[in-house]
């Protein structure tokens, strides 16, 4: 990043509208465009909007825009800032950008207003890092989840536990100047209590990281089972498109097909597999392997079974799907009883997941299915005010954290010296204070914000 005294611009969005949007932001955002727009907005009120048009150096005019003014201290990134709004053609909004040069702006980098905006005190680091994710998202809850992480909920409670950390820190230290008095300014009792409630906090976000990254990236959903079965007639019929080749020769899928699907606010990335069998020709076994790769990755895995299929094969199927749940204890796996629309005999199943019949052919039980998909990601869990950690950094600084104050727990249960335990604590401190930007270097900010589009 470079100095943070230039005035920046960027095009703040995305092509294909009929409006593009042009931010300036720094010391110099209204005394440069004021060399080209035909009102003054520095003597104009924060938070306003102008109506006039933009000249080129040349003066020349490029368009009739609208100009918004925040002054400094009141805009996104804390600057003096103008927002242009002008046509959205590519010639205009470039036009524009090249005055701005010329006039004495420079083009923004990735992330810089973000960076800006950090900087100057207007969000913390997780917050910002939030802002890129709320811009990813794409669904109901990875939007819920970034929202939340912006608006500082998140934040505040980290904040609130380094604060005490701090203070215990602080005495522990203390105690270190009155050695010879043998005086104990931190009740080691008090202490252990609050590392036990710091470490249970922890351990829960630690937790809550596989939910959120799932959310944040879509939950895989590997549907496998032996040639036949109606693998990729169940991703079409979810999808609501004919997207994968449906035939009755077996293996006509030969390597893996994913598409994303949004139930009940939730991302599910579909994978149709190859149909899994002992006896398969060169290119086949290739999609084989693939698939059974993708069952590693998945989070669910609908197991089909082809109840028209003879008492042997269904029960090789169901004896694979008991293995899976044996084997993946962690997965959802659910046994997907498919052509029920043709009558079949009923048979007992021995089966501890979730057991569900349908016709991917007529879409009998498929709502029954999505239902069920939703369901195993939250069940009655809510987004709402709950701190959920999606951001893989976030997690590495929260397990360095927890190794930090478990040594600090386990020193005072040995009794070890106080300027040991004040050590960890300040260890466990200086990673919590990473997640939010309180320590923070610029190699750290410039890998954070280098990965934000630009105009934000």
């Amino acid at each position: 990043m470079k100095l943070q005294e230039d005035t920046i611009c960027a095009l703040a969005t995305a092509p294909g509208g009929a409006i593009g949007v042009i931010r300036v932001s720094g010391k110099e955002a209204f005394s440069i465009t004021d060399r080209f727009f035909s009102k003054k907005t520095i003597e104009q009120e924060s938070h306003t909007l102008h109506f006039g048009v933009f000249k080129d150096s040349e003066g020349k005019i490029i368009d009739e825009i609208l100009i918004s003014v925040m002054h400094e201290g009141k805009s996104y990134t804390g600057e003096a800032s103008v927002e242009i709004s002008c046509h959205a053609s590519n010639y205009i909004q470039q036009q524009i950008l090249r005055t701005l040069v010329l006039g004495g702006c420079r083009l923004a980098e990735a992330g810089e207003f973000t960076m800006r905006a950090f900087l100057n005190g207007k969000m913390d680091l997780s917050q910002a890092e939030a802002v890129a994710d709320l811009i990813a998202s794409e669904s109901q809850h990875a939007h819920q989840l970034a929202l939340n992480q912006m608006r500082g909920h998140f934040s505040s409670e980290l904040k609130e536990l380094r604060e005490q950390l701090i203070h215990f820190a602080s005495m522990v230290e203390l105690e270190l100047d009155f050695a010879e008095e043998d005086v104990e300014f931190a009740d080691r009792g008090e202490l252990r209590k609050l590392l036990g409630k710091v470490l249970d906090y922890i351990h829960k976000l630690i937790q809550s990281f596989e939910l959120g990254n799932a959310i944040k990236h879509g939950i895989p959903v590997a549907i496998v089972g032996p040639p036949n079965t109606g693998k990729s007639t169940l991703l079409n019929q979810l999808l609501g498109e004919e997207r994968a080749i449906v035939s009755d020769i077996a293996g006509t899928t030969r390597d893996t097909i994913e598409e994303s699907i949004n139930i009940d606010g939730i991302r599910f990335r579909l994978i149709d597999t190859a149909g899994i069998r002992e006896e398969a020709e060169a290119i086949e076994s290739i999609g084989i392997e693939r698939s059974k790769q993708k069952i590693e990755q998945a989070k669910i895995v609908l197991v089909l079974v082809d109840v028209q299929q003879n008492e042997e094969n269904i029960l090789e199927v169901m004896r694979w799907a008991r293995q899976l749940l044996e084997q993946f204890p962690q997965k959802k796996i659910f046994l997907i009883q498919n052509k029920t629309d043709v009558p079949f005999d009923q048979r007992a199943i021995d089966f501890q997941g979730i057991t569900l019949h349908i016709s991917a052919k007529t879409g009998a039980g498929i709502e029954e299915l999505k239902q069920h998909l939703g369901e195993s990601v939250l069940g009655e869990q809510s987004l709402e005010d709950r701190s959920i950690v999606s951001n893989a950094r976030h997690l590495e600084a929260l397990e360095k954290a927890k190794e930090s104050l478990q040594r600090a727990s386990d020193g005072i249960e040995q009794g070890i010296s106080g300027d040991f335990i004040a050590m960890d604590i300040r260890q466990a401190m200086y990673h919590i204070g990473s997640i939010t930007g309180d320590i923070s270097n610029e190699d750290l900010l410039g890998n954070i914000f280098s990965k934000f589009c630009i105009g934000k």
